[in-house]
């Protein structure tokens, strides 16, 4: 797949997203979060990959937000920066999705690494929210999925007061999962994407999809419920039966339900 704003590579069962906009912080763009959605709507589709990494390009940036040059003068779909379809991309991939922080992952861009499955650091990383001090905000993501890593209080906090946190003090209170040395974090983050890879597919898919159903509304719910129907019901007796005895207009043979 070839990209302008990122990059894609697959390595064995490892796939990984590289936001490419070094100088400019890797920052979002309308044409940023469009290629994210693309690129993991086309692994969606495929089995190759078994657990897909995202990170940015550099040693300084993770990703800082996003910017909106370019986009139509006009508070209509046209004019918004469309970082909830980049999110929902994340969100409803079956997959496990690890988000690799290697550097300032501020604003959006620690909206981003909340949103993946999980997530490892390097030390020397730096989370923020900062919408309130330059007159943003996220109520949405941001709120509700900070709210489930940190706890309610805490969220408010962050959100309110926009404190600075290093890698040790965001894994501390729950926002990301480990920290590891600068150099390492490339090497770690693979050893921890192939630990994933090695569990069932399956399964993880379906755990995935049962979290996503606690705070995905309908949509949640019926994703977990379409990917029960499709994987296992439609290869049970019980749907053979009654699809044959429907087609054929007769009376089905109750003895084959449940099997």
């Amino acid at each position: 797949m070839s990209f302008s704003e990122i990059l894609y590579q697959e390595e064995g069962p490892i796939g990984t997203i590289t936001i490419n906009r070094p100088d400019n912080g890797n920052m979002f763009t309308e044409t940023m979060c469009h290629e994210i959605r693309d690129c993991i709507e086309a692994i969606r589709r495929e089995t190759r990959t078994r657990v897909v990494v995202l990170t940015g390009a550099g040693d300084k940036f993770f990703c800082i937000g996003g910017q909106k040059d370019g986009m139509e003068k006009t508070k209509l779909y046209a004019g918004v920066l469309p970082t909830l379809e980049m999110y929902e991309a994340i969100d409803k991939l079956q997959k496990p999705v690890i988000a690799s922080v290697n550097g300032f992952a501020v604003g959006g861009g620690n909206v981003l690494q909340m949103v993946c499955d999980v997530t490892i650091a390097k030390e020397s990383a730096i989370f923020r929210q900062v919408g309130p001090m330059m007159g943003s905000f996220d109520a949405g993501y941001g709120t509700w999925y900070l709210e489930d890593l940190v706890g309610k209080k805490r969220a408010k906090e962050i959100w309110y007061a926009n404190p600075k946190m290093s890698a040790s003090e965001a894994k501390e209170i729950g926002l990301i999962n480990r920290v590891v040395p600068d150099e390492q974090l490339a090497e770690k983050t693979r050893e921890f994407a192939l630990e994933i890879a090695d569990r069932g597919a399956f399964a993880l898919a379906s755990i995935k999809a049962a979290f996503n159903a606690r705070h995905g509304g309908v949509g949640g719910l019926s994703r977990v419920s379409h990917d029960l129907l499709l994987s296992q019901y439609l290869g049970t007796e019980e749907h053979r039966e009654l699809n044959k005895s429907f087609n054929e207009r007769a009376k089905p043979d109750p003895s084959k339900f449940g099997q």
